[in-house]
């Protein structure tokens, strides 16, 4: 199937409503009926503002970027931006198209 790979990048303790912004984008793409998501932890890199963030095995309080990714169709990528501009969230993002699909292993 032809589609969308639609990923965020955001700093792992920022919030939205009080709860972590992935956990945030997860749950609201799960409501409006989005299969499946997942979130990726970086180990270092830096953002618009050119801050350098690392991983540190004595840092464990870091601030470090994670990638919250969808693999959807067109229209279920269009409606989550949709939401994430109505609630006025300031997120980069890159939109992708994609080939999807399950691999039937009989």
């Amino acid at each position: 199937m032809k589609g969308t790979y639609l990923k965020f990048y955001v700093h792992e303790h920022r919030k939205h409503h009080g709860i972590l912004l992935y956990e945030w984008l997860l749950e609201r793409a799960r409501k409006i009926g989005i299969h499946g998501g997942s979130v990726f932890r970086a180990i270092a890199g830096f953002g618009q503002h050119g801050v350098l963030h690392e991983d540190h095995f004595f840092e464990l309080a870091g601030n470090l970027p994670v990638e919250i990714v969808f693999i959807v169709n067109d229209e279920e990528a269009a409606h989550l931006l949709d939401v994430i501009q109505q609630e006025q969230i300031r997120v980069f993002y890159a939109r992708m198209p994609t080939e999807y699909g399950m691999v039937n292993g009989d």
